[in-house]
C-alpha cells in the first residue's frame, strides 16, 4: 500500500472586576494543595460542541455589558475573544492537533489526540466527523486495509471540506480495491481522484497505480 500521506506534507485587560479573581498568594497555595490531594492525576474531558457556542454567546454578552458600563476596550476584547470558541466549533482543536502530528509523520501522536474525542457525534460538526474518520483511515491504511476502507467510506459520506482531501480518500480506496483485485471499482475511484486533484499533486501516485492495474 502506498503511503499517500507524503503528498505535500500530507496528509491583563485592566477590567475593574479583576480584583474579584486575585487574592493573596497563600490562599492559592493552600487551596491548590487541598485540591491536588483529591484530584485525579489525569483529567480527560470531552464536552458537547454546543458548549463552545454557549461560551461564545457568554463572552459577547459580557463584552456588550462592559461597553455599556463604559469599559469599551474590555468589551471589544471580549467580543473578539468570542471568535475563538466559534472557530473551534467548526474546526475541532483535537482534529487540528492530530493533523499537525501527521504532518510530522507522528502517527502515535495523532492517535493520541484523536483518542481524546470519545463521542464524535456530539463533539464534532458533520464535516469534522468526516475528518475524524479520514485521519483514522490514513493511519490504518498502513496496517489494516479492511478497517481503513470503512473509515474512508465514512469520511466521504460525511463530507470533507477540501477537494484534495477527498481525492486522497478516493485514492486510498482505489488502492484498497486494487489490492482485492476489484479492477473496475479501482478504476472508477482513480478517475474520481484524478478529477478532484486539480493541481496534479497526486499525479505520480495515480500513475503508479495505473501501472499496477495493468498487471492485473
Amino acid at each position: 500500500m502506498l503511503n499517500f500521506l507524503t503528498v505535500d506534507g500530507y496528509p491583563i485587560t485592566g477590567c475593574k472586576y479583576t480584583k474579584c479573581f486575585f487574592t493573596d498568594k497563600s490562599f492559592w497555595k493552600n487551596n491548590f494543595k487541598s485540591f491536588a490531594t483529591f484530584a485525579p492525576t489525569k483529567i480527560d474531558i470531552m464536552f458537547h460542541r454546543n458548549i463552545k457556542l454557549a461560551l461564545a454567546a457568554l463572552l459577547i454578552a459580557l463584552g456588550i455589558w462592559q461597553i455599556v458600563d463604559g469599559y469599551t476596550g474590555n468589551g471589544i476584547f471580549l467580543i473578539i475573544l468570542s471568535a475563538i470558541p466559534v472557530f473551534l466549533y467548526f474546526k475541532n482543536e483535537f482534529i487540528l492537533l492530530a493533523f499537525l502530528r501527521l504532518r510530522k509523520q507522528d502517527f502515535a501522536g495523532a492517535q493520541k489526540w484523536l483518542g481524546k474525542i470519545r463521542n464524535p457525534e456530539t463533539a464534532l460538526v458533520r464535516k469534522q466527523q468526516g475528518y475524524f474518520n479520514y485521519l483514522h483511515g490514513i493511519m490504518l491504511s498502513q496496517t489494516n486495509l479492511i478497517q481503513a476502507e470503512k473509515y474512508f467510506k465514512k469520511a466521504i459520506e460525511l463530507g470533507l471540506s477540501m477537494d484534495m482531501d477527498l481525492a486522497v480518500a478516493k485514492l486510498n480506496l482505489a488502492g484498497v480495491a486494487l489490492s482485492r483485485r476489484r479492477k473496475l471499482e479501482a478504476t472508477n475511484l482513480l478517475n474520481e481522484a484524478k478529477k478532484l486533484d486539480k493541481h496534479n499533486m497526486l499525479k505520480e501516485q495515480i500513475s503508479m497505480m495505473k501501472e499496477q492495474m495493468k498487471k492485473i
